[in-house]
Order: C-alpha cells, then structure tokens, then sequence
C-alpha cells in the first residue's frame, strides 16, 4: 500500500522572523496619545478592520490568514511584545516589513494610528 506524505508546517513549527532593524527615529518617538481612553473604540475598530485576521481576536498570532505565513507572530501581551516602545510598536504596525505589511495609506491619520498603539498596548 501506497501512501504520500504531504508537507505541511504547523503553527507551532513557524519560526520568528529576524530581530527588527528599528530606525532612532522611531524608537524614540514619542506616543502624543498615550492613555488616551477616548480612542479605545478607534484603536479596536482600526484592529478589527486590519490586524485581526492575522493576529486573531486576542492578538495571539492565531487569526484565520496566520496559517498561511511564513513566519511565527508573536502574541501582543507577551512581555516581549509590551516591553518595546510606543515608537518601535508604531514602526512595526505601521511601516511594516516582509509579511507585515505597511499601513501608512490605510491608516492615514497620524491618531488613529496611535490609536491602535494604544489598543495593542490593551492586550496584555
């Protein structure tokens, strides 16, 4: 009996992409919104719209188009994730690289994108 054996990878055997090369500018930006409650409803509709089927509902990494990356996500609460600044969160969200793509013309305006920071900052 013959059988075929298909490749495949599960989630758990995604590895991370390569540490983010973060330009100064960025990681020392200052978050103008930071604490702002008033954006929370922005910040979750901005995720809803463009983060959650990636990321999942949780921002677990383990949204529906997740399984077909390349690459591991990092889970948004995780200390890793929380520890870095509002500004490399912005480059990261916003700018993008590789699979993550840039936002910059979806996320035209400069609060609203730090909005989602501040959504993302919700999550731990």
């Amino acid at each position: 009996m013959a059988f075929i054996l298909m490749s495949f990878s599960l989630p758990q055997d995604k590895q991370y992409g390569p540490e983010w090369d973060i330009p100064a500018k960025y990681k020392n930006m200052e978050n103008p919104h930071k604490g702002d409650k008033s954006l929370k409803n922005v910040g979750r509709s901005l995720y809803m719209k463009h983060c959650r089927s990636c990321h999942g509902n949780k921002g677990e990494g383990d949204g529906p188009k997740s399984r077909m990356l390349e690459t591991a996500m990092r889970d948004f609460g995780s200390e890793e994730v929380q520890s870095k600044t509002d500004g490399e969160l912005y480059y990261m969200s916003i700018i993008g690289r590789d699979e993550m793509p840039n936002y910059e013309s979806k996320i035209e305006y400069e609060e609203d994108r730090w909005a989602l920071i501040n959504y993302i900052r919700s999550m731990k």
